[in-house]
């Protein structure tokens, strides 16, 4: 095989022991996280209709997808968990005991430009709430996600919650352009903001293409208002008798009673390009803002409709692995993962590898874990192997211990000997 056929596909990813190390660490964290907020594991299959994806024309995801024919069936590598979630609520709605506190750690496919922190393939934890209406829903999920990051080791200054409200970004784009049908087209060019600048979102929002249309001045106006920041000034884009605004006044004082309101900002920018957001909505970037979001979600409570279900409110974000790990490397946060055995165990030869299963065994049973050196090795190359195995002790077997009924115990560390007891062979 060439080199390339050797490398894994472009934009994915090799664990190796050392890397997989790493990744059961986030992901303990992430379930420490989820399951401290009263949170339960749920999975999915990573291959699902693509139709469960196919919702809206121009979403980037739509064109992002993995998909294949296959005995008549058109599917696709998950994207995203969350159809997904409303595919297995769906199924047990009315069964299901209300509010579902959700969570999740799927691996999920997008065929996507790479940049730094974005790959084609990674990991996102996802938190889910199904079934509660009220910012309380929001409140508790921001407080999850700054829960992890804390105890990840970032500094309180390391990341920022920026966060909108889908409908008070639409009473400013209805008293610009009255055409309900034309407003998520809208979110989703909107949404580009940060990755093609003002001048090309300007552009795309006066194309026919697409059903938008807008007339450079009102695309002008409308992409100016996304430079708001703070509630005080979003006030001044609400209407009178504002919901969206009373929701984000109500959201930041639960999030002053979790001591985090001056980790977090309203800025009008944060749209999120899917369609099916509906409320809230919020990103979590790092403070200088070299990274793409750390974690982004919001409230879309019209999901299940959409699909063929009944109404059910729903909230939840996605923390995606590739660039926490980016984050935690440029804080120096990452830990040191080595590799830790309890023991290992070298018979010298074959005339004492019976012995030396018995004992390996033994250390098993009482819950150690235990490498057995296979085939004939140098005693010196095993002391070394065990060293580097992070093994804390090795035991030897030799003829003389064999004799004596045991085995010669080094404590790796201090190089301090002893014997123990050979377990008894079986009568």
């Amino acid at each position: 095989m060439s080199k390339a056929e050797l490398s894994a596909p472009r934009g994915t990813r090799d664990f190796y022991p050392e890397d997989l190390r790493l990744r059961s660490w986030l992901f303990a964290r992430f379930r420490e996280i989820a399951q401290r907020f009263g949170f339960e594991e749920v999975d999915a299959p990573v291959v699902e209709r693509a139709e469960l994806y196919q919702r809206k024309a121009g979403e980037e995801i739509v064109d992002q997808l993995y998909h294949f024919q296959l005995h008549d069936r058109h599917l696709a590598l998950r994207p995203e968990l969350t159809p997904s979630l409303a595919r297995m609520v769906m199924a047990r709605q009315g069964a299901l005991r209300l509010p579902l506190r959700w969570f999740a750690i799927p691996q999920c496919w997008r065929y996507e430009r790479m940049t730094r922190g974005r790959r084609r393939e990674h990991y996102q934890w996802n938190m889910d709430v199904w079934g509660e209406p009220d910012v309380t829903a929001e409140a508790e999920l921001i407080a999850a996600l700054f829960a992890a990051l804390d105890l990840l080791g970032l500094a309180a200054g390391d990341v920022k919650l920026r966060v909108n409200h889908r409908r008070l970004l639409e009473e400013v784009v209805r008293r610009l352009d009255s055409r309900p049908e034309a407003f998520e087209a809208i979110c989703i060019v909107l949404d580009k903001l940060d990755k093609i600048g003002a001048e090309a979102v300007v552009e795309l929002l006066t194309r026919t293409a697409g059903g938008i249309g807008l007339s450079r001045k009102v695309a002008a106006e409308l992409v100016a208002s996304l430079a708001v920041r703070g509630l005080e000034e979003a006030a001044r884009l609400a209407a009178p008798d504002s919901t969206a605004l009373a929701e984000l006044r109500r959201l930041f004082e639960l999030l002053d009673a979790y001591g985090l309101a001056d980790r977090v900002e309203f800025d009008a920018s944060v749209v999120r390009g899917l369609a099916y957001y509906t409320g809230i909505v919020f990103e979590a970037r790092d403070a200088a803002g070299a990274l793409r979001a750390v974690a982004g979600g919001g409230r879309y409570d019209r999901l299940l409709e959409s699909l063929g279900g009944k109404p059910l409110p729903a909230v939840g974000f996605g923390f995606g692995d590739a660039v926490i790990e980016e984050l935690l490397a440029e804080r120096g946060k990452l830990p040191e993962l080595p590799r830790r055995i309890d023991a290992v165990v070298y018979p010298f030869g074959e005339s004492e590898r019976a012995a030396a299963v018995r004992l390996v065994q033994a250390l098993r049973a009482g819950g150690k874990s235990a490498e057995l050196v296979l085939g004939s090795v140098k005693l010196k190359r095993a002391l070394a192997d065990a060293d580097r195995a992070g093994a804390a002790r090795i035991y030897v077997v030799g003829p003389e211990e064999l004799s004596r009924g045991v085995s010669k115990v080094r404590e790796l560390a201090t190089g301090h000997e002893h014997e123990e007891p050979l377990p008894a062979s079986p009568a």
